[in-house]
């Protein structure tokens, strides 16, 4: 059994609420490069027992951790999905490496850290990777803005014809535009009238988990359906139904098996699990706050409306009063007028 180095008090428990820690320096989650693998080779008798495994997949692919550990271990796995993605073919890729690989095993402290993948792709391309479960409402800014950091990759001086390419690709378990499903979705510039493209440095790609039945024929041709299914896979059995005759995913399921059964890495995993459980339920506490607060506002909107509707109701009967008052006023001045004419009338034939 290894050895863990991961501290327990980075993870405090108050009344069964778990704490992230904010890290003094988290240049220390970053793996040196060229990134070393914390996995050793997979031995035949671990490849039977893979083969052997059944039930539920305790972590599985779609984990943000997991993901970025699978991938960070398999340098292949990592090519194939790149290429499946951006329907590339394999021999177009010539060079792949993970810019930001983070020490597997070591807990993350900071509360600000996101797992995503870079990776510099054939020396001139910037891949930034990410995997996305729950739907905060902000995928498209939050996306646009890791696309816009990559793509402002020169140094001083350097001239802009040589920007690297920036591509981000989003693995969602949710829709992002629910009137418009799509399993596949990819978006660049492009003029509004006439669709010319302003460039092809500049792309977005959106795999969306959850409908993976809308995938076309040119994703099923790349493969990237067989990805989708993957990371979605519940059990052992799912998985290997997937890797037949696929060497790339058969290996991804190697690496995938080793993470799972690797003590260290689970609790680690573990670790990350309930930060990422106590985040999720912060966001719907905060989600179910500003509702409430919305139809609060919106409630007393609604009864300064009727407030205001009842003092233009009251204004306006006492214009109406008002207007009776003059009325009257003006019928008590004619008939004091006429009282005055009577009397002196009387006051004549008196005479």
């Amino acid at each position: 059994m290894k050895e863990t180095n991961v501290t327990p008090s980075l993870l405090t428990n108050d009344n069964n609420t778990y704490v992230i820690e904010t890290a003094e320096n988290t240049t220390e989650l970053f793996s040196p490069r060229p990134y070393k693998k914390y996995l050793p080779k997979m031995t035949p008798t671990l490849r039977q027992l893979f083969l052997q495994a059944t039930g539920e997949i305790k972590y599985q692919a779609i984990i943000d951790y997991m993901f970025q550990a699978l991938l960070q271990e398999n340098e292949e796995a990592l090519t194939n999905l790149i290429c499946c993605t951006l329907h590339w073919p394999r021999s177009k890729v010539k060079s792949v490496e993970i810019t930001n690989p983070i020490v597997l095993g070591k807990y993350i402290k900071d509360k600000t850290f996101i797992l995503d993948i870079k990776a510099l792709l054939n020396d001139d391309t910037i891949i930034n990777l990410e995997m996305q479960l729950n739907d905060y409402g902000n995928w498209p800014e939050r996306s646009l803005g890791y696309l816009c950091r990559n793509f402002d990759n020169l140094n001083k001086g350097d001239n802009y014809i040589n920007t690297k390419a920036a591509i981000h690709i989003g693995f969602l378990n949710f829709t992002l535009f629910p009137h418009t499903p799509e399993f596949h979705a990819i978006y660049k510039m492009q003029n509004v009238k006439n669709h010319n493209v302003y460039t092809d440095k500049f792309m977005l790609h959106v795999i969306e988990l959850n409908n993976i039945e809308l995938a076309t024929k040119e994703d099923h041709a790349y493969g990237i359906d067989k990805w989708a299914s993957f990371f979605k896979a519940k059990t052992w059995e799912d998985i290997r139904m997937l890797i037949d005759n696929n060497p790339t995913l058969q290996s991804a399921a190697e690496t995938l098996y080793q993470l799972n059964m690797d003590e260290q890495f689970r609790e680690t995993c573990d670790r990350f699990i309930r930060a990422e459980a106590e985040k999720n339920a912060l966001h719907r506490i905060k989600a179910e706050l500003t509702q409430a607060n919305e139809a609060l506002t919106a409630e007393n909107a609604d009864k300064d409306c009727m407030i205001a509707e009842k003092n233009a109701e009251i204004a306006d009967k006492n214009a109406e009063i008002a207007d009776k008052n003059a009325e009257i006023a003006d019928k008590n001045a004619e008939i004091a007028e006429l009282k005055a004419r009577l009397a002196l009338l009387e006051k004549a034939s008196d005479k």
